[in-house]
């Protein structure tokens, strides 16, 4: 049942059991990426400037999928404006002089006035990392053994996923993050076996990586509706199909958005456009 309309539905005719009993059957199993590092991705130390683009074609869904090959690349970057207001992705891609971008973390959706689904996009949710200087912190106050979802890249362009520690984060040299999940690949491992994932359909942003290193960034819209795209397990299934053996799920929905060559190349599903937002995942030229 996904969070963000039309739960009053399902609650009008099921009882509270049946609903738990069909969400739990559609869980995202929780896989640690404990060790990864030393046996799955060899990364590739050359730089190497390609970026290939792949048209996705599903039943309820299409989009994009790029592949960076050179993972050092790929940053997370900031809305200029932060914390006041977000920008839209193609305004901080072209900030930062980006290649490419995706939306990238979640943010509070409401206005000042407490109205759902009318944010600026400047309340980002848990943390921001860019080029190793931390820009936002909602953890900063809690103890370092507690778990987050996280995406993450490392200084050597290894891609974090899942639940992990601030002390781990801080160990594995991280430059670059934000929250946001679930992941949906680790350690070449599905993490939903059974039913859709949970979420329903919406509009998809997500990131994975290869075995050789090379960073898969996806969107996915609506064919006839734009709300409803694709399920989790649609976004899994395409990442695995092109080779990620860790990957995480992006915020999606109307923020969905991915910029490349100078371009939106994908349709929001934002009556307006382009969202604003506070943070994208971004490729360096």
């Amino acid at each position: 049942m996904t969070t963000m309309t039309h739960q009053w539905i399902a609650t009008t005719f099921l009882s509270n059991e049946r609903i738990n009993e069909i969400l739990n059957k559609n869980k995202v199993q929780d896989i640690y990426q404990d060790g990864l590092e030393n046996d799955e991705i060899k990364i590739n130390s050359r730089h190497d400037d390609t970026i290939e683009r792949y048209d996705i074609d599903g039943n309820t869904y299409r989009g994009y999928l790029l592949v960076i090959h050179d993972p050092t690349r790929v940053r997370v970057g900031h809305s200029s404006k932060l914390p006041r207001v977000g920008e839209t992705t193609s305004k901080i891609a072209r900030n930062y002089k980006a290649v490419a971008a995706v939306n990238a973390g979640g943010f509070t959706d409401e206005s000042a006035n407490g109205q759902q689904w009318a944010g600026n996009g400047g309340q980002p949710q848990g943390i921001i990392m860019s080029n190793g200087k931390t820009i936002y912190d909602e953890y900063k106050s809690e103890k370092e053994f507690k778990k987050h979802d996280i995406v993450a890249m490392t200084k050597e362009g290894m891609l974090l996923v899942g639940k992990h520690t601030l002390q781990e984060v801080k160990e594995k040299n991280v430059t670059d993050m934000i929250s946001f999940g679930p992941a949906l690949i680790v350690n070449g491992k599905k993490t939903i076996k059974n039913g859709d994932g949970g979420w329903g359909k919406a509009p998809r942003t997500a990131i994975g990586q290869t075995r050789d290193g090379s960073i898969l960034l996806l969107v996915l819209d609506g064919k006839q509706v734009k709300r409803l795209a694709a399920t989790l397990r649609d976004v899994q299934d395409v990442l695995y199909e092109y080779g990620a053996v860790n990957a995480s799920n992006l915020d999606g929905g109307s923020s969905t958005t991915m910029y490349y060559e100078g371009k939106v190349i994908n349709e929001p599903s934002n009556a307006l456009g382009e969202r604003s937002i506070p943070s994208v995942i971004y490729v360096e030229p």
